[in-house]
């Protein structure tokens, strides 16, 4: 959990509501088709309920936020500039959102999937 305090009170942000952001963020990015697990636990406990973190952990440490992702790309397009390009939408959405600064982005991609040519 983050917090801020202001002349009025502190505030408390959950990291999952910035993991919610950053999936938003994300999915809408040029190129990025889904998120995957990050190991087989994670996989395992998604076949039985739905968690808001699949595929994105946040860390909160004193200087910022680390998020890791793990996406899913489109094949035949630059993994490079997908990535660049994502991290780049969720590092802008979430600091504009709750105004905590973010001091890492880990983008790792997991696979790639073939779009129908139909």
């Amino acid at each position: 959990m983050t917090d801020q305090t202001n002349p009025l009170g502190n505030i408390y942000i959950l990291l999952q509501a910035i993991a919610t952001i950053a999936r938003h963020s994300i999915l809408q990015s040029y190129g990025v088709v889904g998120l995957a697990p990050s190991n087989l636990l994670e996989m395992i406990i998604r076949l039985f309920k739905k968690d808001s973190q699949y595929g994105i952990r946040v860390r909160s440490q004193k200087s910022g936020l680390v998020i890791d992702l793990y996406i899913v790309v489109e094949y035949g397009l630059r993994i490079k500039s997908i990535t660049d390009s994502a991290a780049h939408s969720v590092k802008y959405n979430v600091e504009k959102t709750i105004g905590v600064p973010i001091q890492r982005i880990n983008i790792h991609v997991r696979g790639l999937r073939i779009s129908n040519s139909d």
